[in-house]
């Protein structure tokens, strides 16, 4: 192997290798970008006297700041990802918790959660017979939602504050976590089309609006309606490049935040499973070892 012998400040990468530095921007805390979460609210704000904010519309949630209502939106899609996810109800000293993987490009692959597992446990590979598995499978894999998720700018038409009252709002960074089956397919639908017309997603804007469903209880919940421009073409600038990177670099904050808690879990589990062991149990695992 040839030794480096010349400073090239061209190549900061291989030199930066050379002199003993690949590591300091490992160390260095990343700036993590603040994304807005974008949601259906199924539910009326209601007041003392006339409903505030009517059920169906899009609501923004600022980090760390107020929620804004509209009833509909105008999106620009940077990327999108893939993942799974799980509710897990609190006890008594435990609170409510998501169990959630990796974010990836798609979903025909095992992903690593936050729980020391994959796939928030649901079971690898293709399921023939999903009526034939025990009870408890099903179960398990009905709680474990597929997550489409979408980042990109969004601008709320006419938007509210909680009180009904009309607001100023800029267009936002968000992230949207699309996990209803319907709204799965339906946001999905948005992304199929422009990759068969060969455009980019940020190239676009997509009009939300919402549609009223009933569930057998007389209830309504409410899924997405969109509507893709396919006319307009945005332009890119510079400031679209770098909003860019920061969502790439979101992603992999998230995706090495899970993957660290992972590591974590996982080998508490080995350590349980080891503490969990018997003398007899250690000794046969021995056995076929040296047998092997």
């Amino acid at each position: 192997m040839t030794e480096l012998t010349t400073i090239d400040t061209n190549n900061y990468a291989e030199m930066a290798k050379a002199m003993g530095m690949a590591n300091e921007a490992v160390a260095q805390k990343k700036q993590g970008m603040f994304l807005a979460r974008l949601r259906i609210n199924h539910s009326p704000i209601l007041g003392s006297e006339a409903i505030k904010v009517k059920a169906g519309t899009y609501k923004l949630e600022i980090p760390d700041g107020p929620t804004y209502y509209a009833e509909s939106a105008i999106v620009r899609p940077f990327l999108q990802r893939f993942m799974y996810k799980k509710f897990i109800m609190g006890t008594p000293g435990n609170p409510n918790r998501y169990v959630k993987t990796v974010m990836a490009d798609t979903l025909n692959m095992d992903l690593k959660d936050n729980d020391g597992g994959f796939n928030c446990g649901k079971p690898a590979g293709w399921i023939e017979d999903f009526k034939a598995l025990p009870e408890a499978t099903k179960e398990l894999i009905k709680s474990i939602k597929r997550v489409r998720v979408v980042l990109g700018n969004v601008e709320l038409i006419n938007p509210k504050d909680a009180e009904g009252n009309p607001v100023e709002l800029d267009t936002t960074s968000f992230i949207w976590e699309v996990e209803n089956r319907d709204a799965f397919k339906t946001i999905g639908g948005v992304f199929t089309k422009l990759a068969k017309m060969k455009r980019l997603p940020v190239q676009h804007n997509v009009t939300l609006n919402t549609e009223e469903r009933k569930l057998p209880n007389g209830n309504s919940f409410y899924l997405p309606l969109a509507s893709l421009d396919v006319t307009n073409t945005v332009d890119l600038s510079q400031d679209d490049q770098e909003k860019f990177a920061d969502f790439m670099s979101w992603v992999q904050n998230y995706n090495e935040y899970i993957i660290n808690a992972y590591a974590e879990k996982s080998t508490s589990r080995n350590d349980k499973d080891l503490d969990d062991l018997s003398i007899d149990d250690i000794v046969d695992i021995e056995m076929e070892e040296e047998v092997a």
